[in-house]
């Protein structure tokens, strides 16, 4: 049981900075944006603390995203996907199936 709640601090740290990267942005630059010191980011992804519910609350705001979207590890890049999201909005219905159809078809390759 304890080995579970090492590893989900893993997997936070891992999805910290796999979206910290896909905004294209230093741990500093992040760390003084959310106002904290210089090396708060740093010091997270080192594995040297975790952030505060409040820090976490900050972390998300600033890379855009809900706290739900955070811990969906499986979604390796929500800012495509939010962009994908808002084109389907606007598909008709019988898009939408054409669509689904293509997925699929090449998802079974």
């Amino acid at each position: 049981m304890w080995s579970d709640y090492i590893n989900l601090d893993e997997k936070f740290i891992k999805r910290l900075i796999e979206l910290r990267l896909a905004k294209g942005i230093s741990a500093r630059e992040m760390s003084l944006s959310i106002g904290q010191s210089e090396n708060y980011v740093n010091a997270i992804e080192n594995k040297q603390m975790l952030p505060s519910m409040m820090g976490f609350f900050y972390i998300c705001e600033y890379l855009e995203i809900t706290p739900q979207v955070f811990f969906e590890f499986e979604n390796k890049n929500p800012y495509r996907m939010d962009e994908i999201n808002s084109y389907l909005k606007q598909l008709t219905p019988e898009q939408l199936e054409l669509l689904t159809k293509f997925l699929k078809s090449i998802s079974k390759k």
